[in-house]
């Protein structure tokens, strides 16, 4: 099934380059649009399965696509979003994921630069569309290294945990996070259990919620 895909972003070469990705990779791209007015327009028209969707649009250039992101999800639930950020935003990227982790389900951060990583950008494109999460390393590593309640939350991870988070975050699978990290599935799994203990969060069977568990935990505390 082909996937239907709508963009938003105030530069028309970026939009074009983003098009011309997609329908490389066999989507369809049901329109293009430059600000966030002509996006909820164009989903409400044509009810694509994802959007990307630029965090900065006119006219103020803050936070459009993000209030633009919110209002697809009031209007269209099952349609996924991804949002596209130059910088890493935290308090704007987290305020979409709410705070029930179902919340989440559909939606994605990635900064710009991902785009260059295609196979990686397409992975997080499809995952979204279906439902999953993708959310960029580089937030999850800030949201960590942020202090709550007078410390570090990220202070009692050991490296090795923060590279799985970042991992689990980008709704990589345990076996997908074995093999990035060569470890075995055993010591990916043992981690894991590590991490939930220390942020006091009971794993979830399936590994989507467990994301979804951490970047509400994140969230709640660490991006405040």
């Amino acid at each position: 099934m082909t996937l239907r895909v709508a963009i938003a972003d105030d530069s028309a070469l970026l939009r074009r380059g983003l098009a011309a990705l997609l329908e490389a990779e066999g989507m369809a791209v049901v329109c293009e649009a430059a600000d966030a007015a002509e996006l909820l327009a164009c989903v409400d028209r044509e009810l694509p399965d994802a959007a990307v969707v630029d965090i900065r649009m006119p006219p103020a250039f803050s936070t459009e696509g993000i209030e633009a992101a919110k209002e697809i999800r009031r209007r269209h639930p099952d349609i996924g979003v991804l949002l596209l950020s130059q910088y890493v935003e935290t308090e704007n990227a987290m305020s979409l994921f709410g705070g029930n982790p179902d919340g989440a389900r559909g939606l994605g951060y990635l900064l710009k630069e991902r785009v260059s990583d295609i196979d990686e950008f397409i992975d997080a494109l499809r995952r979204v569309a279906a439902g999953g999460t993708a959310v960029d390393p580089d937030l999850v590593a800030r949201m960590v290294s942020r202090p709550q309640g007078g410390r570090n939350m990220g202070e009692e991870l050991s490296s090795r945990e923060r590279d799985v988070l970042e991992l689990m975050a980008e709704g990589r699978t345990n076996q997908a996070i074995s093999r990035s990290l060569f470890l075995g599935e055993r010591t990916v799994e043992a981690h894991i259990r590590s991490i939930f203990l220390k942020f006091n969060l009971r794993p979830e069977p399936e590994d989507h919620r467990r994301v979804l568990a951490v970047l509400s935990y994140l969230r709640a505390g660490g991006g405040h």
